[in-house]
């Protein structure tokens, strides 16, 4: 039998089995939208057994449906989370005039889905690319939790030379803060752009890394985070997440869209000098 005292609260245990964030999960309890074994739990702090039976009212899944997840491009110049130095937060991006014309989610742009959008995991202020904000906990929770394994990708300019054991490193060996890094996926893309694949977010991570191996990075923009791809939205553009690209744990939807993946419209080559093209030489 378990011990009341030493029990974990409801909004823990239900943020735990990916229900909702425990800010959303004290809301819900608020309103009388969750029972535990049967019985209506009104009252924030409960502790309840770790098996104990959940129930969450309709009420509530209707509201979870109604957050705001969305995708941005964001430009070099603004910081992903709240304004510092000087410098705007990507959030404030987020308006009617800035929604791509080719997004193809059902969902309409409201002003109150600005309320509470936060960055799930941080981009550098001249870093570029993939930035997803959410007002949905359990995406946060999917993309920047201790626990979390969904993989960013990213295309990085170098500067420097590079041999092999630099290489090894990258991929694993290296520490920061006194930390050993996480395992990273890391290769050539072409003469002088490295792609990484990394399963976690430490501050200026990937400029670190660089420095340390005795490489410059002079460009880097984040072009996947999971299942959802930067495609071609343009820099300083958002879409809203498609329901194919689920983050929230729950299975995906089955539609018929897709996120195009090609060049940017009219050919031009994206800013930052980022390009596809065959791997180089492996060492500058």
């Amino acid at each position: 039998m378990s011990d009341p005292v030493q029990n974990p609260r409801l909004s823990k245990v239900m943020a735990e089995r990916g229900l909702c964030s425990r800010r959303e999960a004290d809301t819900w309890i608020e309103r009388g939208w969750v029972k535990v074994d049967g019985v209506h739990v009104r009252e924030l702090g409960v502790r309840v057994d770790p098996g104990c039976a959940i129930t969450i009212a309709q009420e509530a899944r209707a509201a979870q449906q109604k957050l705001a997840t969305v995708v941005m491009n964001k430009p070099i110049g603004y910081v992903s989370g709240q304004a510092e130095d000087g410098h705007l937060p990507a959030s404030l991006l987020f308006t009617v005039d800035n929604q791509w014309v080719e997004d193809l989610s059902p969902n309409s742009f409201e002003p109150m889905q600005a309320v509470g959008l936060a960055p799930a995991g941080r981009l550098d202020i001249d870093s570029t690319g993939l930035l997803i904000l959410t007002q949905d906990g359990r995406v946060a929770r999917t993309l920047i939790g201790e626990d979390s394994q969904v993989e960013k990708e990213y295309l990085v300019r170098v500067e420097g030379r590079l041999d092999d054991r630099g290489l090894a490193l990258l991929r694993h060996g290296l520490e920061l803060d006194g930390r050993r890094l996480k395992p990273a996926r890391v290769n050539w893309q072409n003469e002088d752009q490295l792609r990484f694949v990394l399963r976690e977010g430490r501050k200026r991570q990937i400029r670190r890394m660089c420095e340390l191996v005795g490489l410059r990075v002079i460009g880097l923009r984040r072009i996947r985070i999971g299942p959802v791809l930067l495609g071609e939205l343009p820099i300083g553009k958002w879409r809203f997440l498609l329901p194919t690209e689920r983050l929230d744990g729950a299975p995906p939807q089955r539609t018929g869209h897709t996120v195009r993946v090609g060049r940017p419209s009219g050919g031009e080559r994206p800013a930052g000098g980022f390009r596809q093209g065959p791997r180089g030489p492996g060492k500058r």
